[in-house]
């Protein structure tokens, strides 16, 4: 085992040697309760394996860790009833690639910071220009996958 990986605190967590309140796991992923919640119900789903970013994953661990984090959030939603569960992929401050799953609802601070996101984009100069027909053709051209 690497340093990076001696040191990474969900690696620890899968290996039994951290504690956590883990909800739920399979062969390829883990999801465990956030020890810093943004809102009630806050998880992580996390790979088992040592990865940085989710798209260098397996593909069985990519489906174990989007089915978890569906299953996670049906839970959520059923037993909290925000308005939405919020998900996204980090990996940069804890280099293991992991999923948020936040409940959210109206007024909350990740209601309030997708809000103001949504005004820098509608308002941006620069976010504007992207908007361009032209720029969204050529950046549709350079990610559009061949078949």
């Amino acid at each position: 085992m690497g340093r990076k990986k001696k040191e990474c605190v969900f690696c620890n967590i899968v290996a039994g040697t951290a504690p956590a309140f883990i909800l739920h796991e399979d062969k390829y992923s883990l999801c465990l309760l956030d020890i810093q919640p943004f809102a009630k119900g806050h998880c992580l789903v996390i790979p088992k394996r040592h990865v940085a970013w989710w798209h260098e994953l397996s593909g069985p661990e990519t489906e174990s860790l989007f089915k978890m984090a569906r299953k996670i959030s049906q839970k959520i939603m059923a037993e909290y009833k925000p308005d939405f569960v919020c998900m996204y992929a980090r990996g940069k401050r804890i280099p293991h690639t992991h999923i948020f799953l936040v409940p959210s609802f109206g007024g909350d601070i990740l209601d309030r910071f997708f809000n103001t996101l949504e005004g820098v984009q509608e308002n941006s100069v620069e976010l504007a220009r992207l908007r361009d027909k032209k720029a969204l053709a050529a950046v549709a051209r350079t990610l559009t996958l061949k078949q």
